[in-house]
């Protein structure tokens, strides 16, 4: 019996299951990709202007890569495109990659939530919304907003609405010795609608003036509980026609007219003015930022620190703290107090280090 001459076609191999092509870690570049500016987020499929402000400008559909499947893609985020990027009805791009953000807004659900959502991406500036009544206007609500601004270096703007139901000079006291612009809205006329739960207002012409002014040329981000007025002062800047809603007479809170973030351009204003309609939130989370950078979006008590004794949290429980004789003395003016109550209200609210190390990136 003569030896067997083997050779490579004796050699069995299993299949693979998962297709015979090698794995690799090398991911394509893309570099033939275009540029998008996501415009809004809709079930798995995002809204992107491409070629912006010139001839081809033109809106592309795309649906996100597999391998950013786990990275949040929000309006206001500059993205790379590959596909079919003509813009054509019924074609669908893929997004491939998130450029560098200038700035992030972020929130998490609550003070204990480790999860962060990111809101908006390369703003410019936040319009902190909140009417004068109907609904009741929550400092508590400014006050996180204007903390979540400051740390991710977005600069705070406050607008009050509805000055006409009633007088803002106390709500606005509150916040004299801040370095904040405020605009005060009020409704010029009320029509009755078609619908019964809709009214057509038109608002103060020279309100939405002064607000135009501060927000040509940039992009602003919109921040509001429901029934605010978010929605018709957008469309008084922009010429849309978002929908817009009351507030529940016996909860006393508006009702949800917005179901996501929609990035709109303001009629007539210079290249990059972009405003970002958000819906109406019902709580602000901070578990993302660090105590120590709550104190900042504080200037009239951040001096007061300055005699805190070394490691001086500045809480309801610190010994010696400088903040007590700082607003006890009138530094911080007679809303002093109520400010410090505040501070220190989201200082016992935020996590510290051991919890901040847990923190997770989330998506909206």
């Amino acid at each position: 019996m003569t030896p067997r001459e083997w050779d490579e076609s004796d050699v069995r191999i299993r299949p693979n299951k998962r297709g015979s092509r090698p794995r690799t870690k090398d991911r394509p570049k893309h570099d033939d990709a275009v540029e998008g500016r996501i415009v809004t987020v809709d079930r798995g499929r995002y809204t992107a202007v491409v070629a912006e402000d010139t001839p081809r400008e033109r809106i592309v559909i795309a649906a996100r890569a597999r391998e950013l499947r786990r990275t949040a893609v929000v309006p206001g985020d500059f993205v790379g495109l590959v596909g079919d990027v003509s813009g054509r009805p019924d074609t669908l791009a893929r997004l491939v990659r998130i450029n560098e953000r200038r700035t992030v807004l972020r929130r998490s659900a609550d003070d204990d939530d480790p999860v962060e959502r990111v809101v908006v991406a390369n703003a410019d500036q936040l319009v902190i919304v909140v009417a004068a009544a109907n609904p009741e206007p929550r400092t508590g609500f400014i006050d996180r907003a204007l903390v979540a601004a400051y740390d991710a270096g977005i600069e705070p703007l406050l607008l009050v609405t509805k000055a006409d139901l009633r007088d803002p000079a106390a709500l606005l006291a509150t916040y004299e010795l801040l370095p904040l612009t405020v605009v005060v809205s009020r409704s010029a006329e009320v029509q009755a609608d078609a619908t019964e739960d809709r009214d057509s207002v038109r608002l103060d012409d020279e309100a939405v003036a002064q607000l135009r002014e501060e927000l040509d040329g940039k992009v602003t981000v919109l921040l509001g509980h429901s029934g605010v007025g978010k929605s018709t002062m957008v469309n008084a800047l922009t010429g849309a026609d978002r929908a817009t809603g009351g507030v529940n007479a016996v909860t006393g809170r508006g009702r949800h007219t917005s179901s996501s973030a929609l990035a709109l351009r303001l009629e007539g204003a210079p290249p990059g003015s972009w405003i970002i309609d958000t819906p109406g939130i019902r709580s602000f989370g901070l578990a993302h930022v660090d105590p120590d950078r709550i104190l900042h979006a504080f200037p009239d008590l951040e001096p007061g620190t300055e005699d805190c004794p070394r490691g001086c949290r500045h809480d309801a429980v610190a010994v010696d703290c400088g903040l007590d004789t700082w607003v006890a003395n009138g530094e911080a003016g007679p809303h002093g107090p109520a400010r410090l109550t505040s501070l220190r209200r989201l200082l016992g609210a935020s996590p510290r280090e051991d919890v901040a190390d847990a923190k997770e990136l989330g998506t909206l």
